[in-house]
């Protein structure tokens, strides 16, 4: 017999399936499907020709040492970032809104979590949730200038969720050689067929428990730095030993 399920068991079964949209309107609970499916599709068809470098997998590796890191990159470059960390069960937060609804069922076909938190707290509720997922052994995605910017400005809302876990923060950037470039306020970057894309992988960033409004405003600075120099054409080299 399989033991019965926890309620921690069910927090994280709840984030990786499709939510009940009965609460919509039929012509709304259509196009949440059809929009799902068509990001979904949309992101695997260019996805799966670009061909792609890693840089710094050794931080990877030193940022999961005791479970998953809190990993974040700019909202310009979500749609290859999704795409190249698919199928690992990363949860992201989402807002509870019609287009938070198909963001969340695209993401959740490529193998992500979402975590939607109360509709009384918001994104306050979808931090505590992502909280839990954290602890229960899942890792976090923030794109840290989202949801609406500035563009290319972090935000602290991966500090906050490093500090509550005790899990160090993964900046990283997926950066394509050949793209277009949307109108939108992120200008979003959508990558052409078969082009070369880098995933630099910057050192993980520890929050401590105790951190105050100083200390989080200068870990800030270093989330900044990181993804500035990770996104660079041309990233600045470690110094050599003598």
């Amino acid at each position: 017999m399989h033991p019965p399920a926890t309620k921690e068991d069910e927090r994280v079964a709840r984030a990786y399936r499709f939510a009940d949209l009965s609460g919509y309107r039929v012509g709304q609970r259509l196009a949440v499907r059809a929009a799902g499916l068509v990001f979904y599709l949309a992101i695997s068809a260019l996805g799966s020709t670009a061909r792609f470098r890693v840089e710094g997998w050794e931080h990877w590796e030193e940022a999961h040492v005791g479970g998953p890191p809190v990993m974040a990159f700019w909202h310009e470059q979500i749609f290859l970032t999704t795409y190249y960390f698919r199928r690992r069960r990363i949860v992201v937060m989402t807002s509870q809104s019609f287009d938070g609804e198909y963001i969340a069922r695209f993401i959740q076909r490529f193998g992500y979590g979402a975590a939607r938190g109360s509709s009384t707290r918001g994104g306050v509720g979808a931090l505590v949730e992502m909280a839990r997922l954290v602890r229960a052994g899942c890792s976090a995605g923030f794109t840290v200038d989202g949801p609406r910017g500035p563009r290319r400005v972090a935000k602290t809302g991966a500090l906050l969720l490093a500090k509550k876990t005790g899990r160090p923060v993964l900046p990283f950037a997926v950066a394509p050689e050949s793209f277009w470039r949307l109108g939108s306020w992120d200008r979003l970057q959508i990558p052409k067929p078969f082009t070369r894309a880098v995933v630099r992988i910057a050192p993980p960033i520890h929050v401590a428990a105790d951190a105050d409004e100083e200390t989080l405003e200068a870990k800030r600075a270093e989330l900044q730095r990181a993804l500035e120099e990770a996104s660079a054409a041309h990233p600045p080299r470690p110094p050599r030993g003598d």
